[in-house]
């Protein structure tokens, strides 16, 4: 695929519309999130951010917590029932 380069502009309040070529390059949909890489040269990437790739602060103290409970007690750690 040949490099593309797209314009768009900032409103007042810092924000753009996504160029169309770009929301159908990245499968883009209203709601999706984007993610942005700053490169050391100053150059930014922009791409989709993949479901999932968010950080929800409840489950992330939870997967820590059970993290610490296996390291402090790994003794109680036990098998699931195949039965459930």
């Amino acid at each position: 695929m040949a490099s593309l380069e797209i314009e768009s502009t900032l409103t007042d309040r810092y924000q753009t519309t996504v160029p169309d070529a770009v929301r159908r390059t990245l499968k883009l949909r209203k709601r999706d999130k984007i993610r942005y890489v700053v490169r050391p040269d100053g150059a930014v990437l922009l791409t989709r951010a993949e479901a999932g790739e968010g950080s929800d602060p409840v489950v992330a103290k939870f997967l820590a917590f059970l993290a610490r409970d296996m390291e402090v007690r790994p003794s109680q750690i036990r098998g699931i029932n195949p039965a459930l």
